[in-house]
């Protein structure tokens, strides 16, 4: 069987979760997240972030949480700021726009948003009562290309967005490994401080699926269990969802599964080389883009799964390695060796 570097999600869950699903299998408690379990597990996040006013909530994925989030916080005239790599921009079947928001989608650099960028979105609003309104800037970290923003770059779009009456939400799908990536400078504290709303990704790592939102700004708190109904995401057995939250922020489970995540990834990178392999761009977290030669990519095929990213030149193309929670250093040397 192939082993699989395509994702970061192809393994179930942490034994951890599955024990404590298994031990609290026949308790009895509240519906609708008021259970002992969701509550606890709220409190650990609030600990972590260091931020005891902000509400918690969870949802079953990713797309779901963009969407739930980003479409209760503006009104219908209201659009959304992204770079045009973004993951509401490319990859949720427009589930932003099926909400009635357009996407205002600028260049990237990196993959990443600037406060230049941003201004330019607002300066192409040239006729306000004829044209969307600019109401929220959208961020990903890590980004698609899992390259990482600053504590510095965090403060900068925060100050702007502030200034300039602008929301700001972060897409916290690849978080846990953007935070123990070697060269972050930001903590959970720092971003809860600097954006509005945010959500910690959950399904890419150990856990069987479920994202935590997170809502700071007081102002966007009102009647968000109404939007959580709405769209299928207020789960009566929402147990399911605290447990598993609470087992990975009781500790440092979390941030110490994604720490071996980068761990693998650096070991993978590292390892590439040392063989005089180049990357499209410096690996900074989970996930790699070596630029391999055509004849090579073909015989890995035969003994591992990755997905081919680009053509870099006739000879060559880049693909994209993931490692995940699970991911051994036995895996890691055999595609090494192979290699």
């Amino acid at each position: 069987m192939k082993y699989s570097f395509k994702n970061d999600y192809s393994e179930w869950a942490h034994e951890n979760i599955l024990n404590a699903l298994l031990r609290t299998n026949l308790e009895q408690h509240e519906w609708y997240g008021y259970d002992k379990y969701s509550i606890k597990a709220k409190e650990a996040i609030k600990n972590k972030i260091w931020n005891k006013n902000s509400d918690i909530y969870f949802v079953s994925g990713w797309t779901q949480a963009n969407l739930i989030s980003i479409s209760s916080v503006l009104k219908h005239h209201e659009a959304v700021i992204a770079v045009k790599t973004s993951h509401i921009s490319l990859r949720e079947a427009w589930a932003i726009q099926a909400t009635g928001h357009m996407i205002i989608n600028v260049e990237d650099d990196k993959w990443k948003l600037t406060v230049d960028k941003i201004q330019e979105s607002l300066d192409i609003i040239t006729m306000p009562d004829h044209m969307v309104r600019p109401k929220l800037v959208f961020i990903s970290n890590s980004t698609e290309i899992w390259s990482i923003y600053s504590k510095k770059e965090l403060e900068d779009i925060s100050f702007f967005c502030k200034k300039n009456n602008l929301y700001l939400y972060l897409d916290g799908a690849r978080l846990g490994s953007a935070l123990m990536s070697p060269y972050n400078d930001l903590s959970l504290e720092d971003i809860s401080n600097l954006v509005d709303m945010f959500y910690i990704w959950w399904t890419k790592n150990w856990a069987l699926l479920w994202e935590a939102i997170v809502i700071n700004n007081h102002k966007l708190k009102e009647d968000f269990r109404f939007h959580l109904k709405q769209k299928w995401a207020l789960l009566a057995k929402w147990r399911l969802l605290g447990i598993q939250f609470y087992e990975l922020f009781k500790d440092n489970l979390f941030f110490e599964l994604a720490e071996h995540i980068n761990a693998m990834a650096i070991k993978l990178a590292k390892g590439m080389e040392e063989k005089w392999y180049k990357f499209m761009l410096k690996p900074e977290s989970n996930q790699i883009f070596p630029i391999i030669p055509n004849e090579n990519i073909e015989i890995l095929k035969e003994k591992f799964d990755f997905y081919i990213w680009e053509k870099h030149d006739e000879n060559n193309s880049v693909i994209r390695l993931v490692t995940s929670w699970a991911t051994k250093e036995d895996s890691v040397d055999e595609f090494l060796s192979y290699l």
